[in-house]
């Protein structure tokens, strides 16, 4: 799965902030895309170390991107990657994913189904155990369940930032971002970029 699609127009400086506006724009990118959208997979790099290993990215990159990478050695560039399977099991696809050593860090944003902590304890009470398609069903159908898209970013020195947006509040200004709003996903991708 390391087959880019090219860059998106997630572009942008470094730092902490820098991954947080990467995310943000990420999640931006795929929100025009609307809702039921598959997984999107994006793979992170310091655009400046892009185009010392390629000159020639220079010419199919946007030339403020190009001006700011070369003002700011930690600017970051995402590349979504084509081919992502369709996966029942995001736990499955992330333990199967790793990164080459040119990549700095990876980004996915995925939808989700939540149900406040006490509608999922109701439902799991009364749906089997084994049965996990009708309790996916069940909550989806709960009256307080919310969908919501959510967009993770991670770099290799530990750096990641999160971005949820719900489908009741869709808009650029409701998005919730906060670097620790989703720590299983930041855990399970941040697992990707280790050897």
């Amino acid at each position: 799965m390391s087959s880019d699609a090219g860059t998106s127009p997630a572009s942008t400086a470094s730092g902490s902030s820098g991954l947080w506006r990467t995310v943000a724009e990420i999640e931006r990118y795929v929100a025009t895309d609307g809702w039921g959208a598959p997984l999107r997979l994006f793979a992170l790099v310091r655009t400046a170390d892009a185009l010392a290993r390629d000159p020639d990215l220079a010419h199919r990159l946007p030339a403020n991107v190009v001006e700011e990478a070369r003002a700011d050695a930690g600017h970051l560039t995402s590349v979504e990657q084509d081919g992502v399977p369709a996966v029942t099991d995001l736990d499955e696809l992330l333990g199967q994913l790793a990164w080459p050593d040119g990549v700095d860090g990876a980004a996915l944003v995925v939808e989700r189904i939540l149900v406040p902590p006490d509608a999922e304890a109701e439902v799991r009470a009364a749906t089997s155990a084994d049965d996990e398609g009708a309790r996916a069903r069940a909550l989806a159908a709960h009256p307080l369940a919310e969908d919501v898209r959510i967009a993770v970013g991670v770099l290799r020195d530990g750096s990641h930032e999160c971005a949820v947006r719900s489908r009741s509040k869709d808009s650029d200004g409701e998005v919730a971002t906060g670097a620790d709003l989703v720590p299983g996903l930041v855990s399970a991708l941040q697992a990707t970029l280790q050897d």
